[in-house]
């Protein structure tokens, strides 16, 4: 079994500042972290690998210095990584990602089986899986919690969480599914093979390794545009300080309660 799970390295939510004239998130000095639920996303498919057997492949979009985020997945049992770096990658929206990383997947000899975060923290749009399915015309499920066997080698069982229950949905090789926060307990490094993940290469493709059509990569492939940017504020609670003595304040509540049609006979 051939498994990719798509990994995505995110600023820390709380220290990203929006820039409003150029109206794009401003990453500049905010920490990074693996998105939340790219890692349950790892953690299906880990789980699912060692029972079926294959191999785990990690692959993730980026500047070189997620490369160490990414030496994460080995540690924990991943066996490859994979990192797409190239300015030419850059800016992309949803469908331009989307498309490079169903390319990037074809590149390295496909999968039959595609694991990803339901969403990002960053965009929070969950068009990406959906969209790899596209492109690789794969049979899809999202807010999936677990996956295990079909009734075939050729077939796989998501069980999905849904508004009012869960289902499980049979979906047949090859298949993208889109992996619901919290949906496990992750594992912890697995320091006998820490030493193996610092020294193992991940492999970095570039926009010349990589091919694909240019059209649809980075900024020129990106139809999405940002026509305004506003900030919402929280409005405040009415305030009012009253300087009186404790019998006319205790009045003063009294009759804005019964204004406020509060008070029950």
């Amino acid at each position: 079994m051939r498994i990719v799970v798509c990994l995505k390295v995110v600023p820390r939510p709380e220290e990203v500042k929006v820039n409003l004239e150029s109206k794009t998130l401003d990453r500049a000095g905010a920490r990074s972290v693996l998105n939340p639920a790219d890692v349950n996303a790892l953690e299906t498919a880990l789980a699912f690998r060692d029972t079926v057997g294959g191999k785990v492949t990690v692959l993730s979009m980026g500047p070189p210095q997620f490369e160490p985020y990414l030496r994460v997945a080995p540690a924990v049992g991943a066996d490859e990584a994979v990192l797409l770096s190239d300015r030419a990658f850059g800016g992309a929206d949803t469908l331009a990602t989307s498309y490079t990383l169903a390319t990037a997947i074809g590149k390295i000899g496909g999968a039959d089986l595609i694991v990803c975060g339901e969403e990002s923290s960053d965009g929070g749009t969950s068009q990406v899986p959906p969209s790899i399915a596209e492109w690789l015309d794969a049979s899809q499920a999202t807010y999936v919690e677990r996956i295990v066997s079909g009734k075939s080698a050729a077939t796989v069982l998501a069980t999905r969480v849904l508004e009012n229950g869960k289902e499980t949905v049979e979906l047949d090789l090859p298949a993208v599914v889109s992996v619901v926060v919290g949906a496990n307990e992750p594992r912890f490094i697995d320091y006998d093979r820490w030493a193996f993940a610092q020294s193992a290469s991940v492999k970095v493709l570039d926009f010349a390794a990589l091919g694909g059509d240019p059209q649809y990569l980075g900024l020129k492939g990106s139809p999405t545009t940002v026509a305004g940017l506003r900030e919402v504020r929280k409005p405040g609670r009415r305030r009012e300080v009253l300087t009186v003595t404790a019998d006319d304040a205790a009045a003063r509540i009294k009759a804005e309660i019964e204004r406020a049609g509060l008070v029950r006979n």
